[in-house]
């Protein structure tokens, strides 16, 4: 049985760099999401050809008091889920990065007893929280299971469980982008609903005849909110895909690290 905490060089056991512990403030990323749009609203008001202003912006509009349109509004709630998927991002990166800081041996031969834990787990008090730090959280809430049990199932019973917790914590995390994902084309196709109304209602008022000029023009400009929400929506669902992948890879691989390094190392010695 080869001895961990004898054998463990004093760098290991330095602690992870505080670095390791900012994480960017999910509501400041919304906030800088949505001033991020209005932004891109004022440049694109500005700059944008008269086309892509009318496609993008609905300006100027012929239903909407400016810059209040049904496209400025995607475009808020737009940036507002891209900063909130920033975070998420950010999170999947900083759990991925635990999985460099060798908590644990990583060799073929060492085993670990109980007397072995203590400096792995100083190590790892302090890394994490309620919401961030898997890894470390995993490895400390194990080696509390086994010191107390003295059993490496039960050990590996809780680690299952607490994986399972996490792994849906992660899931929920992203029901607001989810929700905007499928807000966004919504608005679109109200901004279409409506731009079919008015053209119809155009058409109805018009006593010196039918204008069809003013009437595809009414109606393109409904079709464009639909196609700007559905480009929108389009991206989101890539974006949070990507994402969430990376989170939920990082739980898995933070499950399979301790398996591998922790529960599957734990050695109960037997009292003569």
């Amino acid at each position: 049985v080869s001895d961990w905490s004898s054998d463990v060089c004093s760098s290991d056991l330095a602690p992870v760099s505080s670095s390791f512990l900012y994480m960017p403030d999910r509501t400041q990323a919304i906030v800088l999401g949505a001033l991020a749009s209005l932004a891109f609203i004022a440049f694109g008001t500005l700059i944008f050809p008269a086309t892509l202003a009318r496609i993008l912006l609905d300006y100027p509009s012929k239903h909407f008091l400016y810059p209040f349109t049904m496209q400025n509004i995607m475009h808020v709630l737009f940036f507002v889920a891209l900063g909130d998927l920033f975070v998420r991002w950010r999170v999947g990166v900083r759990e991925t990065s635990f999985l460099h800081q060798r908590y644990l041996p990583e060799d073929d031969q060492t085993v670990l007893r109980v007397k072995d834990l203590g400096p792995i787990r100083r190590r790892v008090i302090g890394q994490f929280d309620r919401e961030h730090g898997i890894l470390p959280s995993l490895i400390d809430l194990s080696i509390l299971q086994f010191q107390s049990s003295h059993s490496v199932d039960q050990a590996a019973s809780v680690m299952n469980s607490a994986l399972q917790l996490t792994a849906h914590r992660v899931d929920m995390r992203y029901g607001m982008v989810r929700f905007i994902a499928w807000l966004v084309p919504t608005l679109g196709f109200i901004g279409t609903v409506y731009g079919l109304g008015a053209a119809l209602m155009e058409a109805g008022e018009n006593k010196g005849g039918l204008d069809l000029k003013e009437v595809a023009r009414t109606l393109g400009i409904g079709f464009d909110a639909t196609m700007t929400a559905l480009m929108q929506s389009a991206v989101l669902v890539f974006v949070l895909q990507m994402v969430q992948a990376k989170e939920e890879s990082a739980v898995n691989h933070a499950g399979e690290y301790t398996l591998r390094n922790l529960i599957n190392r734990l050695y109960v010695e037997r009292k003569s």
